[in-house]
């Protein structure tokens, strides 16, 4: 049975805004969030309170006919809870009620200890706002919606048309008392198990007597004015967007939000509700699409989802034609106009963007690092890279250069060379005296533990750390690395780049414990006992393939994987005679290589596939063969000869097909064409396994049939919901780059698990490359790729040095020019919210800021005529344009 007093209560909290017309009930958010705290005695107190007109104890005991001590100590254990304001006026306390949003439910959230007690608190915040926002859509003109964002100040310095009123450091400094609580908005949706993984502690700042309120009633942290303006630049940092209660007149606000698109629910009504208005600045954003790069930080850190990726070449055909967007001012809005899925932001056009950015597994911003290295800028285009990769220097070695192979100029005459124009610009980096380290965002005291120091592991770690994380990595080998240490040899990667890049992240702060196989010389379980709040596994695929084959384990055949581990750890013996590798990919010319300059006399490489079908890069196909290694394609192994336990060649048969109709592995064979080649060591390259040990001994992770560890899809999350995982244990062999792009999801996994946060919100991101079949390339020079000095093979096999050469500036500076800068980034205007958190992210001063309305707000008590006028006049507005669809035929 409700509660009747405490139903009187919210009705006349609700009729501040409603007038009265919509009555709450007991099932209604306004009832349940009093109701938690609130019993009729204290409620029946409060009735005899007024709207945002203070009173005097003594005037408020003798309308209840209460005594002063009992009135007191009930009005002041409702300050506590939030359900009721007060104020310090010439010494004395003085009592008023305050409107649900923005006062009551902010305040009743931001008692921690309420809130944590009864969650219905912030679930009845969070429902409130939705309801309220179903209502407003639409009826509110620009300016007079309940919360107003206010713009970066850094975008509209150069303004002349500026008001104070818009300006964060004119409230700052009208204020000399300041505190910080918790953000209410996302500390609701992480108590309904939406939170987004963006910050919540002490992000919210509290102005003059609203300070003093939040200090007295312990709900805030009393903080000064230099503490004040450095959350606000931390905020921006983040991508949050500044907002103000907007119902106390131009620039008397007295408080300062530092908002998220996915949480806050203020910018819940732009973005959810397609309702701007409700919320935006006078500003809209605007694009230079001639200096736009397509770098994408702006659309990932825009919260009114107003800026997309986009193309910037002409087509042969128009690409088709924005539909018309109805919006709120003058059409019916219900809610067949919302947007459900307004947290997975769409970020890329329909008709796609720069082929390189959607190519590369971990989406890094070629386009715009290229340009940045054309004007010089080496470290700013390093640490551009450095958002998605913390590994350039490697990756300027081994990647699998997706982007060179979707690249646009491609089409024209030759890709760009962006893997050696990456290198150069990471080797700056190897260079200890001017090395880029990040700034970390913050100091956390969360433990995460990383098992596997590979280049999944080490991203993740990396991203970890960056975020201010506890981070241990946990290595079974003595070095550090994983394969692109033991698995890739020297001459192709050299161990002083790897251990360059590693280096960064022991300045970052990140431990290293070598030597220690989790499962055998500590569970997990005696990882948690010590403290660690969450795990990342990426222990790679280190092991070897057999094939099943008579005579595969006599003396002189070993696994591919394990005769370029052993001579990375310097275990290795000498080769002598021939020797033959058996495969066709990549590891396997590794192995080959490696095996030549390890001193076998011929090293002869068979595989199953034709020249056409090896799925070895031409590039190092090209390597090998330079270095006098025969390949021998269409053969498959049909066994091992040895004689003694030793082996003394291999018989091959002839392979006909590899793949099966439906291109499933299923090679065929004509038995009847074999040959019997000889060797004394026979290095079987044919995939790679994982060896899990005791590392899963007492949890509930499982394994996938080919051993792959069993993951949810876009999380990573194992059957432990604190262990995550990635890279070759989960995928199977592949490149680093895609090592390392998991490494990133999986921090942000384990970011969001340790914060109680929800780990899938927001994370569905789809990227689609331009059609360049409709590409109009006329008019564009035919500029020759720059190359490296080649290196000859009669040299190279001699040496496990990496005698390959880097590109001069000279060269680099040639090279950049030929990108043709294939993306932009597209803006909705209309959406945009003008809270410039755009600027601030984009280093090519390609967007903008501009004025577009001018509406100061006003006085909450002017603000019901005022409203009620523009929903009239809206309400026509609609009818007229009824009329003319239907005469159209629209309708």
């Amino acid at each position: 049975m409700a509660k009747k007093k405490v139903l009187q209560l919210a009705n006349k909290i609700a009729a501040g805004i409603t007038g009265g017309v919509i009555k709450v009930r007991e099932t209604d958010p306004e009832y349940k969030i009093l109701e938690a705290v609130t019993t009729d005695e204290m409620a029946e107190i409060a009735l005899h309170l007024e709207i945002r007109k203070p009173k005097h104890i003594k005037e408020i005991a003798k309308l209840c006919g209460k005594p002063e001590k009992e009135v007191e100590a009930v009005l002041v254990k409702m300050a506590i809870d939030g359900s009721v304001k007060s104020e310090v006026e010439e010494g004395e306390t003085l009592y008023f009620l305050e409107l649900f949003v923005p006062g009551v439910m902010e305040y009743m959230v931001a008692n921690r200890e309420n809130v944590q007690k009864h969650p219905v608190i912030g679930e009845s915040f969070e429902a409130y706002t939705r309801k309220m926002g179903k209502l407003m859509a639409g009826n509110l003109p620009v300016g007079l919606g309940v919360m107003r964002v206010i713009p970066i100040e850094s975008a509209i310095e150069g303004d002349t048309r500026r008001a104070s009123y818009e300006e964060i450091s004119y409230l700052l400094n009208k204020h000399d008392l300041f505190s910080v609580a918790d953000c209410s908005c996302r500390t609701s949706m992480r108590i309904i198990g939406e939170g987004c993984g963006h910050t919540v502690e002490e992000m919210c700042i509290q102005l003059g007597p609203a300070a003093d309120y939040y200090i007295r009633t312990g709900k805030g942290r009393e903080i000064t004015r230099e503490e004040a303006i450095a959350i606000c630049q931390n905020a921006e940092k983040e991508g949050l967007v500044h907002q103000i209660p907007n119902l106390s007149g131009p620039g008397k606000a007295l408080a300062i939000c530092n908002c998220c698109g996915c949480s806050c629910f203020g910018l819940r009504n732009t973005t959810f509700y397609n309702n701007p208005d409700f919320s935006r600045s006078n500003y809209v954003v605007k694009v230079d699409q001639d200096k736009c790069v397509a770098c994408g930080a702006c659309v990932e850190n825009c919260q009114a989802n107003a800026l997309v990726l986009g193309q910037n070449l002409c087509t042969n055909t128009p690409l088709p034609p924005k539909p018309v967007k109805d919006i709120p001012y003058d059409t019916k809005w219900g809610e067949d106009k919302w947007n459900y899925d307004y947290r997975n932001r769409k970020i890329v056009e329909d008709t796609g963007t720069s082929p390189c950015k959607a190519e590369c597994p971990a989406h890094i911003a070629v386009q715009g690092y290229i340009k940045m290295a054309s004007q010089g800028r080496y470290k700013d285009a390093l640490e551009l890279i450095k958002k998605e990769n913390p590994f350039p220097a490697v990756c300027g070695r081994i990647c699998p250069r997706n982007c060179e192979s979707a690249c646009t100029r491609s089409d024209l005459d030759e890709p760009l060379a962006v893997d050696e124009i990456k290198k150069f610009i990471a080797d700056q980096d190897l260079n200890e005296a001017h090395r880029f380290i990040p700034e970390q965002r913050a100091m956390r005291p969360e433990k995460i533990a990383v098992i596997g120091a590979g280049p999944a592991g080490l991203s993740c770690a990396y991203f970890l750390a960056l975020d201010g994380y506890q981070v241990t990595v946990f290595e079974k080998q003595t070095k550090l690395g994983g394969m692109l240490t033991l698995g890739i040899p020297s001459f192709r990667l050299g161990k002083e780049v790897v251990n360059a890049e590693i280096e960064v992240l022991r300045e970052m702060g990140v431990q290293f414990k070598t030597g220690m196989e989790i499962g055998k010389d500590i569970t997990i379980p005696k990882l948690r006992e010590k403290g660690f709040n969450a795990f990342y596994l990426a222990i790679g695929a280190q092991s070897g393939r057999y094939l099943g084959l008579e005579g595969e384990h006599a003396k002189g055949v070993i696994t591919g994987v394990e005769f370029l581990r052993n001579v990375s750890l310097d275990e290795a013996s000498k080769l002598s005679g021939p020797a033959i590798v058996i495969g066709g990919g990549n590891v396997a010319i590794d192995v080959a290589r490696t095996a030549t300059r390890m001193g076998a006399a011929q090293v002869d490489l068979f595989c199953l596939e034709s020249r056409s079908e090896m799925p070895a890069l031409e590039e190092e196909i090209e390597e090998a063969l330079s270095e006098d290694i025969v390949i021998n394609n269409s053969w498959g192994p049909k066994r091992i000869i040895h004689e003694n336990g030793v082996v003394k060649g291999v018989e091959f048969q002839r392979c006909l097909s590899v793949k099966d109709s439906d291109g499933k592995f299923n090679p065929k064979f004509d038995e009847s064409e074999t040959q019997m080649v000889m060797a004394n060591h026979v290095l079987i390259s044919v995939g790679q396994g994982m060896d899990w040990g005791n590392l899963m001994a007492d949890t509930q992770m499982q394994l996938n049939p080919n051993k792959t560890l069993k993951v949810e899809p876009l999380t990573y999350q194992t059957g432990e919901a604190d262990i995550f995982a990635g890279g070759d244990a989960v995928t199977g062999p592949k490149f680093a780059i895609d090592a390392i792009a998991l490494g990133k999801q999986g921090a942000v996994s384990i970011h969001r698990y340790v914060h109680g946060d929800n780990i899938t919100i927001g994370r569905e991101k789809e990227y689609r490359a331009l059609d360049k079949a409709n590409l109009d390339m006329k008019g564009y020079d035919l500029l020759p790729r720059q190359k490296t000095i080649h290196v000859e093979g009669q040299k190279s096999k001699e040496t496990f040095v990496d005698l390959r050469t880097t590109f001069t500036e000279a060269q680099v500076q040639k090279e950049t020019e030929r990108c043709l800068g294939c993306g932009a980034v597209v803006a909705d205007e209309y959406q945009c919210v003008g809270c410039g958190v755009c600027t601030t992210k984009c280093k090519f001063e390609a967007i903008t800021l501009e004025r577009r309305y001018d509406s100061p707000g006003v006085e909450f008590s002017e603000m019901k005529s005022t409203v009620i006028k523009h929903a009239v006049k809206r309400q026509g507005r609609i009818a007229v344009k009824n009329v003319k669809n239907m005469f159209s035929g629209k309708n």
